[in-house]
């Protein structure tokens, strides 16, 4: 296990490089406590409603634009916003006329504990 500091990706060249949707980059290396990756959803596109998990997430908008509904709020996310979603919030992602990329962290999620049955 390495303990010392180490770049692990380029925000800007994977931003520059958004010809998919979804997940466009992640964290891979291990061990690790964060889970990280950087989410593009193409212009109009969105993430339904849905309850998000039993884990604090952080998200920076990288590029583009749109707004995040949550709770009969709506957060306009614009380059350079952190946004803050407590963990159990409920919350929808829609991506304005240019896209949107954004780069989201939150702890790493325990393995699913799935044991034969007895």
């Amino acid at each position: 296990m390495s303990t010392q500091p180490r770049q692990i990706g380029d925000a800007a060249a994977i931003v520059a490089n958004t010809d998919t949707a979804g997940a466009i980059w992640r964290v891979t290396d291990e061990p690790r406590q964060l889970d990280a990756n950087i989410i593009h959803l193409p212009a109009g596109d969105r993430i339904a409603s849905h309850q998000g998990p039993d884990l604090d997430v952080l998200i920076h908008v990288l590029a583009g634009g749109g707004h995040l509904d949550s709770g009969g709020q709506s957060l306009e996310l614009a380059p350079g916003a952190l946004i803050w979603l407590p963990r159990g919030s409920q919350r929808a992602v829609v991506a304005g006329p240019a896209g949107l990329t954004y780069f989201s962290v939150h702890p790493k999620r325990p393995p699913l504990g799935i044991t034969a049955p007895s």
